[in-house]
């Protein structure tokens, strides 16, 4: 296991929350380079991460698709193209931002596939992190509007797949990416037999699904350990976007909250309730589309208003640019204000726009967007941050 100094480390900016001084958790992540000091990780959820020197690649909103996933994880270089799932990202560092369920029918799969890949990136030096979309708060409050079917399914065969291995939630969600297509395979050939039988399926899936996502569920203690809002090194990731107020309010303050809500963890007996300011309303962190509109559709003052709440909002948590998903962006990943704020939720997923996958690329703290795998780089704006 490596080790560090903790004294050489660029400590996490002070929050507002009272015991923001402390250091919540301080992991660090094995590196097999002796030229790359350990990546070092603040937080439970993951808030903070310092990864000196490290190449960091960013993937938007996945929705279920399995396919589009793999092609996105293959461009971004961090997945083999041989089928056999294996982490080819050295000491890379992924950032995923969320939404991932609903509207595609391989959630636990893609799930399963980055956790596979985070735990043998450390083994590599590199890391795997997700935050949660508001796709995740959704799905835990209990609301289905937007799952597949075939999702229901996967979920009611995951849980068989569980009860196969005795409730051993890390050996079998863990190893689901390398049996979910043989089950999708005999899913399908079932289907004529409940053809009758639709709407007892249905309720399984359903039931399935709530026994899984519920506060406290074991699919939602496995969201839990993701945060909504992350920094590493320079650039903070999040799925809609961070406003002054989340910051003034403590963003490790809100990962703790929404860690804690998922658990289904309450100081009372009653139901826990979702932290609103992080899951909830149109200016939460996982609602926000501010910094996404269209540019076009703005009036100048509208967009200098805009830029300044960018600036405050990045100056308080002391990072040079943002990254947001959330919201399709029809001409490709970009960046806008001064490129202060990059959007790369591409639609890839066939239940969106089934778009070309692109990924963002950050190294030596410039930033370029990867389109093709087959290209040395397509790049759109490079921007250096110093």
């Amino acid at each position: 296991m490596g080790s560090v100094a903790l004294n050489s480390l660029a400590l996490p900016p002070p929050s507002h929350h009272p015991r923001s001084n402390k250091l919540v958790e301080t992991s660090t992540l094995h590196s097999n380079s002796k030229a790359l000091k350990p990546i070092v990780v603040y937080g439970n959820p993951p808030t903070f991460v310092s990864a000196p020197d490290r190449r960091i690649v960013a993937v938007g909103d996945l929705h279920g698709d399995l396919d589009q996933a793999r092609r996105a994880l293959e461009m971004a270089g961090v997945l083999s193209s041989d089928g056999q799932d294996e982490w080819t990202g050295g000491e890379t560092v992924l950032v995923q931002l969320g939404d991932i369920l609903d509207r595609g029918e391989d959630e636990i799969a893609i799930l399963s596939l980055l956790r596979s890949l985070d735990i043998q990136a450390k083994a590599k030096g590199g890391a795997v992190f997700q935050v949660n979309g508001n796709h995740e708060t959704m799905n835990v409050e209990g609301d289905f509007r937007y799952v597949d079917s075939g999702a229901f399914d996967e979920c009611m065969h995951f849980l068989e797949y569980l009860d196969d291995h005795e409730n051993n939630w890390e050996e079998a969600f863990v190893s689901w990416i390398s049996v979910s297509e043989r089950w999708k395979e005999e899913r399908k050939m079932s289907q004529s037999y409940w053809g009758p039988w639709n709407l007892v399926k249905r309720q399984k899936g359903v039931i399935a699904r709530s026994i899984l996502l519920r506060p406290g569920g074991p699919l939602s203690c496995e969201l839990a350990q993701h945060a909504v809002a992350l920094r590493v090194d320079d650039w903070v990731f999040c799925h809609g976007g961070l406003l002054p107020h989340h910051v003034e309010y403590g963003i490790e303050r809100m990962n703790e909250e929404v860690s804690h809500w998922m658990r289904g963890l309450s100081e009372s007996d009653s139901s826990p309730h979702s932290p609103f300011i992080a899951t909830r309303g149109y200016d939460s962190v996982v609602w926000n589309r501010l910094y996404s509109r269209d540019t076009s559709d703005l009036e100048d003052h509208q967009i200098k208003q805009i830029h300044s709440i960018i600036e405050e909002t990045l100056q308080a948590v002391g990072a040079k640019a943002m990254v947001v998903g959330h919201t399709p962006q029809t001409s490709g990943v970009n960046c806008k204000y001064n490129c202060s704020i990059w959007r790369i939720d591409v639609g890839m997923s066939s239940g969106v726009l089934n778009s070309r996958p692109e990924v963002l690329e950050i190294k030596d703290n410039k930033a370029r967007v990867l389109r093709s795998k087959r290209d040395t780089f397509n790049e759109l704006q490079v921007v250096d941050h110093i």
